[in-house]
């Protein structure tokens, strides 16, 4: 069996038929050729604690497809915990234990560009995850489609706000983005200005907010409600953390009823903010998705047999996923019937009454 140095973790693993694929991606995708006798280390990298998803989501999907495809690997995990020191430290640890693919998602896509270079001179392969490495290429990316999220979480909300008749020219938006040193939330800010640039909605504010901190962007939030509190008709909040900092915000300066607000991840929390009528959109991303596909590549190189890419970014050959934009029309559909999240666990406590509403019962 395939080792894992990593306390045990809960392990949650959806089928493919959850999600669409960029058809671009099809053919890389369809490829899960047997592969002969793979063996080695491959080290699975990743950035911070402020999502729970890497212990919940993306780490599981990449155990188990690692355990379907190379049962002689033993694989090591490390989380960075937002600190690019410690990322480099545990990026050094993993080379020399031996990795032979490292699997990197970077607290910093810059400062990263020197770890690509030194693991690719010593053969090791690196593979992208989640967030490009703009400056060097990897010797793959796999990731969601990033700036496609911004895109579509801003269009959404604006065609909610079109359909509810809000005006475009009584107030405007605010743009909450992720970290300044990620080059995914530099993805996930151009597509918001894209699906923003023809709404006839002018964007009031924006901000990049530091290490995704939730706090830090209801800091910033707070004080834009002071500077045009009701001129505020949305805010595009580029994940589930900043939306809920976004959130708390307005409810602490007594803002009644909120504006909609967006997200991105589909976290259990954000559901329940959708649920209970606060936040109006997210992403579902189911990541195992993407980490088996991070798996398949592993393997791919470990076996001498590298996956073919259909795309390329940053002169590097991808990946790219392409997820659903979630509101409480399509919750039940998108996230309970395809068994991303169950009812019990969305439908707890004070939200019982919100899932009823949605037709949600278990």
């Amino acid at each position: 069996m395939a080792k894992f140095s990593t306390p045990a973790i809960s392990n949650r693993f959806l089928a493919t038929n959850s999600f669409k694929v960029n058809l671009m991606a099809l053919g890389l995708a369809a490829s899960t050729s047997v592969f002969a006798a793979p063996s080695g280390t491959v080290a699975f990298l990743m950035p911070d604690q402020a999502s729970t998803r890497y212990e919940q989501h993306d780490f599981p999907g990449f155990k188990a497809e690692m355990g379907k495809l190379c049962t002689d690997c033993e694989v090591l995990y490390q989380n960075a915990n937002g600190d690019v020191a410690q990322q480099q430290q545990q990026f050094n640890s993993a080379i020399s234990q031996g990795a032979k693919v490292i699997v990197l998602d970077p607290v910093d896509s810059t400062s990263a560009a020197s770890l690509v270079k030194m693991a690719q001179s010593k053969g090791v392969k690196v593979i992208a995850y989640d967030r490009p490495i703009p400056s060097t290429p990897a010797n793959y990316y796999v990731s969601f489609d990033n700036e496609g999220i911004g895109k579509a979480i801003a269009e959404s909300l604006v065609q909610h706000l079109k359909e509810n008749k809000v005006p475009t020219d009584k107030g405007g938006l605010l743009q909450v983005n992720g970290s300044p040193t990620d080059a995914a939330a530099g993805l996930i800010k151009k597509g918001i200005h894209t699906g923003l640039a023809a709404s006839g909605y002018k964007t009031l504010a924006e901000f990049d907010t530091p290490e995704w901190a939730p706090p830090k962007a209801q800091q910033w939030v707070s004080g834009q409600i002071t500077r045009f509190r009701t001129q505020i008709v949305g805010v595009v909040a580029a994940n589930d953390g900043t939306g809920g900092g976004t959130i708390a915000a307005f409810k602490a300066a007594g803002v009644n009823p909120l504006p909609p607000v967006t997200g991105n991840d589909a976290t259990l929390a954000a559901l329940q903010l959708i649920v209970s009528g606060d936040q109006y959109n997210t992403i579902s991303k189911p990541s195992e998705i993407v980490a088996a596909a991070a798996a398949r590549v592993a393997v791919g190189f470990l076996s001498g047999q590298p996956q073919k890419a259909e795309i390329t970014l940053y002169n590097t050959p991808s990946q790219l996923f392409v997820p659903a934009v979630v509101t409480a029309k399509n919750l039940k559909a998108e996230i309970i019937d395809k068994k991303i999240v169950s009812a019990k666990d969305l439908c707890s406590g004070r939200y019982a009454d919100g899932c009823k509403k949605l037709g949600i019962s278990y």
